[in-house]
C-alpha cells in the first residue's frame, strides 16, 4: 500500500474539496478497517476535515469471464464495464452507462436507474476476501449492508446486449444539469420525488455562494464554480428543514458527506 494525494476539487464529480492523502490498497495488502473506502467520488461531498480515506488501486480494475460467470474488480469504471458487455453481447449492464464511477460504488449503494439495479443482476460479492451470495446481503432501494470492503463481484451472464435500452436510458440525461454535481442529492421518498419536494418549497435554482439547487432538476446540488463544502452543506440542511416543515417528510441523503 502507498499514499496518494488526491485533489477532490478536481477528482470528485461535484468539484468540492481539497488535496487529501488517500491510502491506496493493492492486491497483496490487508484492507484496513479504520478508513473510509472511496471509489470514483461521484456521490461524495468531501469536507475540509474528512475521515482517513482509502481507495482500491488499479489491481482491482479487471474483468475475467469464465464460461457464464463474469468476475469484475470493484475498481473497474462503469464505462469500461458497459463497453465490455457491448463487445461480448452480454445483457444486463446497459443501465450502468447512466451511472458514473466504479463497480464498488454501485455495490455499496445498490445503484440503479428506475427499475434497473445492480443487485438485480448480481450473483455474489467478494467482501473482506470471502465470496458472499447476494441473497445473504441485506439490500434495497439505494442501500446495501455489505459489512466490509467489497473488492469484486460476480454476475451470471445472459445475452443479448440491448442498444435500444442503452439509448433510452441515456435519453434520461436530457433533464439532468451539466454543471458539476454528485448526482441525486436525496433518495426519492416512497411514492414521491425529492426533486418535486425541493421545488415545492421554493428552492429550485436557490443559491448559496457558488453552490445551488439546479434550476434544471431540483434534486441536483450543483457547483457553479469554486463552490464550498460549507455552502453545499447549508443547502442540504435547508432543503431537509423546509421539506420536513411543509410535508412532514424527512429527506435522506443519497450523496455521502465525508
Amino acid at each position: 500500500m502507498f499514499f496518494k494525494t488526491i485533489d477532490f476539487s478536481k477528482y470528485s464529480s461535484i468539484k468540492v474539496g481539497q488535496p487529501t492523502e488517500v491510502l491506496m490498497i493493492e492486491k497483496v495488502d490487508a484492507i484496513p478497517n479504520d478508513r473510509y473506502l472511496i471509489g470514483g467520488a461521484n456521490n461524495l461531498l468531501v469536507s475540509p476535515t474528512p475521515p482517513p480515506l482509502m481507495m482500491l488501486s488499479k489491481d482491482f480494475a479487471y474483468i475475467i469471464q469464465n464460461e457464464n460467470i463474469l468476475e469484475i474488480g470493484a475498481a473497474m469504471p462503469t464505462g469500461r464495464i458497459v463497453s465490455y458487455a457491448k463487445k461480448h453481447n452480454i445483457a444486463g449492464f446497459e443501465f450502468c452507462s447512466k451511472l458514473p464511477g466504479t463497480l464498488g460504488g454501485m455495490l455499496a449503494m445498490n445503484a440503479g436507474v428506475k427499475e434497473y439495479e445492480i443487485f438485480n443482476i448480481l450473483h455474489s460479492i467478494e467482501i473482506n476476501g470471502k465470496w458472499i451470495a447476494k441473497e445473504e446481503i441485506a439490500h434495497g432501494y439505494r442501500f446495501a449492508h455489505l459489512g466490509g470492503t467489497a473488492t469484486a463481484a460476480r454476475f451470471e451472464t445472459q445475452e443479448v446486449f440491448s442498444q435500444k435500452l442503452l439509448d433510452s436510458l441515456l435519453d434520461l440525461r436530457a433533464n439532468q444539469p451539466h454543471d458539476p454535481s454528485a448526482g441525486s442529492a436525496f433518495k426519492n421518498p416512497q411514492k414521491d420525488a425529492a426533486g418535486r419536494l425541493i421545488e415545492a418549497v421554493g428552492l429550485k435554482g436557490f443559491k448559496k455562494g457558488n453552490m445551488a439547487w439546479s434550476n434544471i432538476h431540483a434534486n441536483f446540488l450543483v457547483n457553479l464554480g469554486n463552490g464550498s463544502f460549507e455552502d453545499a452543506k447549508y443547502l442540504i440542511d435547508l432543503a431537509k428543514e423546509k421539506v420536513l416543515q411543509k410535508f412532514d417528510i424527512t429527506l435522506v441523503e443519497e450523496i455521502k458527506l465525508l
